[in-house]
């Protein structure tokens, strides 16, 4: 998604003031084929999304989720969202009496042990005992969805669109859990949720940009403000929705050559800007501590954290921290700094990539959480708070604040 709002004073070649996120978790996808028989088991066969802590997904009441391919009564092909929001399929972990070593350390073979029950074979075959011929019939067409996927699974997904399954052409789910997001903690000062990475930064993001966008905010404005979400940052960014992709400079050229004219100007106005890249960062653990370089442990509640590489796996540098600091100072908001140790590898984000794609000078935030990557994450209820009001004052004080900077070099 791409969304911006013009200053009422733009000018060709001006800046752009962009806040940048991701939208996809690492999850576990059905594989094109996921029908699977294992010990009087039904079974969906999987494939990991991402880099997730796979050990947090067993044991848990997952369902369903994602893009089903339909065919209409037109017979074009339309795509709808689904969520089955109930749990109908489990990993389970192998009872510690069986592999005594599972107490304390588990290996995971991804394509072995995570291949979730949908149900039993034998009530299933009781349940659909008068099914008819034609439709056990069509289970046989090489390629389509009822020779790839279990029956009960297909009905399911054509219940919750409102369809037949035999109008499925096909669909991309994945698992999810379907426990609620909650708040917790003795003084209700955590969010405990999935996809907390980076769905935080999404509402964030969305929320300082509606709320920044009005007529009054824009009347004396001279910068474009945009928020862009992109998708498969946890797999590299690489396709055409992804932070690698085109998208940014489509964005900024279309709507330069739309203002005014001038195809030019929006290379002039990259090098102008800033990309706030919005993600999340790891929150020095009680019991790890050790995992952190000692001055540079971010905490949950006290504020966004700006993180710095010198091999750029984050793209901030002195110039743009300093601008980011500004815009939380005119919040009232704190800031922390995050450097991984140096014995350690560190991770990125799409701030490296959208800079060099787009050619836009970045600083690289994230809202410090624990568990990241687990099925069920944590965070502090203030830093969604103070990250809002820094995307917030951002949107509203780029232009001045840019006014006081001299961009003369780049280190």
């Amino acid at each position: 998604m791409v969304a911006w709002a013009v200053g009422a004073n733009y000018k060709a070649g001006n800046g752009l003031i962009v806040v940048g996120c991701h939208t996809d978790s690492p999850h576990i996808k059905l594989k094109p084929t996921s029908k699977k028989t294992s010990k009087g088991m039904l079974q969906m066969g999987v494939q990991t999304y991402g880099g997730g802590l796979w050990s947090t997904w067993f044991d848990r009441d997952l369902g369903l989720g994602g893009c089903v391919l339909v065919k209409n009564d037109q017979g074009k092909i339309e795509q709808k969202l689904v969520r089955i929001n109930k749990p109908l399929a489990r990993i389970p972990m192998l009872a510690v009496h069986l592999d005594r070593g599972t107490g304390t350390k588990i290996t995971i073979n991804t394509e072995t042990h995570l291949p979730a029950i949908l149900c039993s074979a034998i009530k299933d075959q009781l349940l659909t005992a008068a099914q008819s011929k034609e439709s056990k019939t069509a289970e046989d067409v090489s390629g389509s969805a009822s020779a790839n996927h279990h029956n009960v699974l297909l009905q399911l997904v054509a219940q919750e669109v409102g369809a037949t399954p035999e109008n499925i052409v096909d669909f991309d789910l994945q698992l999810c859990d379907v426990q609620p997001s909650t708040i917790g903690g003795v003084h209700n000062e955590f969010i405990l949720s999935g996809r907390l990475d980076n769905l935080f930064s999404v509402f964030c993001g969305v929320t300082a940009m509606c709320d920044t966008s009005t007529d009054k905010e824009l009347a004396n404005d001279s910068s474009i403000r945009m928020y862009c979400a992109y998708h498969h940052e946890e797999i590299g960014s690489n396709s055409h929705c992804g932070a690698a992709g085109t998208i940014t400079s489509d964005a900024v050229r279309r709507i330069t050559i739309a203002l005014t004219g001038n195809a030019e100007a929006s290379e002039r106005a990259c090098q102008a800007s800033l990309l706030i890249s919005s993600d999340m960062a790891h929150a020095v653990h009680p019991n790890y501590a050790s995992k952190h370089e000692s001055s540079h442990g971010p905490e949950l509640q006290k504020g966004l954290v700006i993180k710095t590489n010198a091999n750029q796996r984050y793209a901030t540098t002195a110039m743009t921290a300093a601008m980011l600091k500004r815009f939380a100072a005119m919040a009232e908001s704190p800031v922390q700094e995050f450097v991984v140790r140096q014995d350690m590898g560190c991770g990125s984000t799409i701030g490296p990539i959208v800079s060099t794609a787009a050619g836009l000078p970045t600083v690289d935030v994230g809202a410090p959480q624990f568990a990241m990557h687990s099925i069920r994450e944590m965070a502090g209820c203030d830093d969604v708070i103070h990250k809002t009001r820094i995307m917030r004052s951002a949107y509203s004080n780029y232009t001045a604040v840019d006014q006081t900077f001299c961009h003369t070099c780049s280190m």
